[in-house]
C-alpha cells in the first residue's frame, strides 16, 4: 500500500525570488524608458507622467516604482539574511527612477545565494505604523512579498498604459 503521507518538496528560496524580481525590475526599467521616450516625443512634462495615477486615492507612478523597488530589495535582504538598505524615496525624474531601479538591481545581485539557505522557515517580523506582521520566510515570499511587489509593478505598467504609452503584454513580461 502506498504511503499516504504528504511529501513537501524543498523550495529553493533564492530561485523562487531573486530571478523573478530581477526580471520584473529590468522590464520595469525598459517600460519606464519607453514612457520617457513617449513623453519626449509628445512634449509631455516628466512631472505629468511621474505624477499620473489610476484613481485619485491611489499613489502616483513614481511612488509605485519606489514601492516596487522597496519590496524587491526587502525580499533579497530578508530572505538573503543581509541588511536591507534604505532609500530616500525622493526621485522626481525619469533619470532618478532609472538610477533607483538600477541601484536596486545591483543590490539584489550582490546578496549571496548562500544567505537564502533555510530562509523558508526563518521567522520574519515586519513592523508597520499600524500593525506588525509575522511570517515564515515561505509565507512572506508567497503570501505577501511577491503579490505586493507585482501589485506595484502592475500598477506602474497600468498607469503608463492608461496614460497612452504604447505598451503591451510583451513589455510587461519581457524577453
Amino acid at each position: 500500500m502506498p504511503d499516504t503521507a504528504i511529501t513537501i518538496a524543498k523550495i529553493d528560496m533564492y530561485q523562487a525570488s531573486v530571478p523573478i524580481v530581477l526580471r520584473a525590475l529590468t522590464n520595469l526599467k525598459t517600460i519606464l524608458g519607453k514612457a520617457e521616450a513617449w513623453a519626449a516625443e509628445r512634449n509631455v512634462k516628466e512631472e505629468t507622467v511621474l505624477n499620473a495615477r489610476l484613481a485619485l486615492d491611489m499613489l502616483p507612478l513614481a511612488r509605485q516604482i519606489q514601492i516596487a523597488s522597496d519590496n524587491a530589495k526587502g525580499v533579497a535582504a530578508r530572505l538573503g539574511n543581509v541588511e536591507n538598505p534604505s532609500y530616500s524615496d525622493d526621485e522626481k525624474t525619469f533619470a532618478e527612477l532609472h538610477e533607483r531601479l538600477q541601484k536596486t538591481i545591483d543590490f539584489i545581485k550582490s546578496v549571496p545565494e548562500a544567505g537564502f539557505e533555510g530562509s523558508e522557515s526563518r521567522e520574519l517580523v515586519l513592523k508597520f505604523p499600524n500593525r506588525t506582521m509575522e511570517f515564515t520566510g515561505l509565507s512572506y515570499l508567497t503570501g505577501f512579498a511577491i503579490p505586493n511587489f507585482f501589485f506595484h509593478v502592475t500598477t506602474a505598467y497600468a498607469i503608463l498604459r492608461h496614460s497612452g504609452v504604447p505598451l503591451g503584454k510583451p513589455d510587461f513580461l519581457g524577453g
